[in-house]
């Protein structure tokens, strides 16, 4: 099969994972799936660093968010801490190995005099976060349900490709 092909097939086979359906939760895991597809397709294709980094931003703060919802709905753990340390973790356990391989903290890498994937891991953070809140806000006004269908995942995931366009842009 040519290369191009086999792009193609994947391509097609993470928007059925994306497509399936999946219990709600407040950050689902579709949006979590879409995520990371994006950011396993950007490096892929070899997309900048910025436009990278603002997919893994999205999928830390959405795994984050998943697992303190999982913990305070499901084990019945809502400590004070729980929120902070699995942001700390993920984050942690995610940018720490890529210093440490030298994927993060080359020189020639930087964006404003920040590395460009930590750049761009913290303006898809903000950017999910905000896609997020924004469903949130919506769905409140509307009497608490959704003002179309999978609203909730196209909210989040709109606002990542409107910063991943902007650091592009930007970029170039």
């Amino acid at each position: 099969m040519k290369p191009g092909k086999i792009k193609i097939s994947i391509s097609l086979s993470l928007l059925g994972l994306l497509l399936s359906v999946l219990p709600a939760q407040a950050i689902c895991p579709v949006c979590t799936v879409a995520v990371g597809a994006g950011l396993g397709l950007s490096r892929w294709f070899g997309i900048s660093d910025l436009v990278t980094g603002v997919w893994a931003g999205s999928l830390l703060f959405s795994v984050s968010m998943w697992t303190v919802n999982w913990l305070r709905d499901k084990k019945k753990i809502s400590n004070k801490w729980v929120l902070p340390l699995s942001f700390i973790g993920y984050y942690g356990l995610t940018l720490i190995p890529l210093y440490f391989s030298g994927v993060i903290g080359h020189p020639y890498n930087t964006f404003l005099g920040i590395d460009k994937l930590i750049f761009g891991v913290v303006v898809g953070s903000i950017f999910f976060m905000i896609g997020s809140s924004g469903y949130e806000e919506l769905k409140k006004r509307n009497g608490g349900k959704a003002w179309f269908p999978f609203q909730k995942v196209a909210m989040p995931v709109v606002s990542v490709l409107i910063a991943s366009l902007i650091m592009a842009i930007i970029e170039k």
